[in-house]
């Protein structure tokens, strides 16, 4: 194994960074102010203005959809190469990402389009969304089933000539509420008699066709994401799309969902070590000027524990990630599912220890809205259900560790 960082790489990791200390870290203040003033005008989810500008900067510097490997329509990077500048941009976890337009869920949806639309749905979807034009949600998982097993889905996609009719309804469709969110990939049952994993379709939903609904939007911890779209509640009633608006093979639903999981779980998990990261320096700063008991906190063992403990952690995760991420360039996301359902596991929970030992060490400011410690745990959490829940890609480790005992 090889994790050397090309020299690709490592020039983009010098840009990302000059972009994160010369404009995303100062836009911050700003970016929380409008946040701020657009739920005091009763439109939380407003994109704050100063996201345009912020994306106009990050495309003047190159930093323009590197998320998407080997591909004439992104930056051809590798997915190991991509993953320390994931990690650079999650320390600025709400603003880098979009600004690059590298940010969930319009990645994995981009992924999708790039892999499996026809040219029509390319040009209609696809171009506008590698532009920043318009964003995107995805409509997986729903409030009346168990959608941890996907194989549970039941939004139903009836064919009625050539249209597809679906009814049904989704929630946790990330950035739905925004402005700018103009289509949905939804998934749903075409085939009910099918083999359990071919019962499944993705179908291309405009967000404005007759009969969809956004019914609210889910918080997290409280938060309510606004500023990024928040998190949808849809409902779909006696809704028509042409059949041209099927996204891949049909059946192949459930195919098309881990194929946009395998990249996209290393994204998150770089991303998650990146907040980490700057969790880790503001632990670190806060324990050296923070006095209590006649000393600074620096001195405490307790402190200086978790210092090291956190230290270890970042690194053990990190390097679990990026095997996972050679092994998908080097042999493919299929060949890699145990590495990548283990990062999906490690990388988060590393990350909220660490953010945990970090608030603890800030005591009741770490709890508060004056460091982004508190809003960073709460998105963090839901990552562990996010993509699925630790406890399904631990079942599917032990599966694939128990069957070489097999007869």
């Amino acid at each position: 194994m090889d994790f050397t960082h090309s020299e690709r790489s490592r020039e983009l990791q010098t840009k990302v960074q000059a972009f994160l200390d010369e404009v995303i870290y100062p836009a911050e203040h700003t970016f929380e102010e409008q946040v701020k003033a657009n739920n005091a005008a009763g439109t939380p989810f407003r994109t704050p203005a100063i996201m345009a500008d912020l994306k106009v900067e990050g495309q003047s510097r190159g930093l323009w959809n590197l998320f998407l490997p080997h591909s004439e329509s992104g930056a051809g990077l590798s997915v190991l190469e991509y993953a320390p500048l994931a990690e650079l941009s999650g320390r600025s976890m709400a603003l880098a990402p979009e600004a690059m337009n590298c940010s969930a869920p319009d990645t994995g949806n981009m992924e999708l389009l790039d892999m499996f639309a026809t040219d029509e749905q390319r040009a209609q979807w696809l171009v506008p969304l590698l532009a920043g034009e318009i964003r995107s949600c995805f409509s997986m998982t729903e409030p009346a089933v168990a959608s941890s097993d996907a194989t549970n889905i039941s939004m139903s996609i009836e064919t009625d000539g050539d249209e597809f009719v679906l009814n049904g309804r989704k929630w946790w469709s990330t950035g739905a509420m925004r402005p700018e969110c103009k289509v949905s990939i939804v998934m749903g049952v075409t085939d009910p008699e099918a083999d359990r994993h071919q019962r499944q379709s993705m179908v291309l939903v405009p967000l404005d066709t007759p009969g969809v609904k956004i019914e609210r939007s889910t918080s997290v911890f409280g938060y309510d994401d606004g500023a990024h779209g928040g998190h949808g509640e849809i409902s779909f009633t006696d809704v028509r799309v042409p059949t041209s608006n099927l996204l891949g093979p049909r059946g192949g639903g459930f195919m098309m969902a881990q194929a946009r999981l395998g990249p996209g779980r290393i994204h998150h998990c770089m991303r998650s070590l990146g907040l980490a990261e700057r969790a880790l320096e503001l632990m670190c700063e806060r324990a050296m000027t923070r006095t209590a008991f006649g000393s600074v906190l620096a001195k405490q063992g307790v402190i200086r524990e978790w210092i090291a403990e956190c230290r270890i952690q970042i690194e053990q995760a990190r390097l679990l990630t990026l095997k996972a991420a050679w092994l998908i360039d080097t042999v493919g996301a299929k060949e890699a599912r145990t590495e990548v359902a283990a990062i999906k596991v490690v990388a988060p929970n590393v990350a909220l220890f660490v953010l945990d030992k970090a608030i603890q060490t800030f005591g009741a400011a770490g709890v508060s809205a004056d460091t982004p410690l508190a809003e960073g745990w709460a998105g963090l959490r839901t990552l562990r259900l996010a993509d699925g829940p630790d406890e399904v890609h631990l079942r599917s480790i032990a599966r694939e560790e128990l069957r070489r005992y097999l007869p």
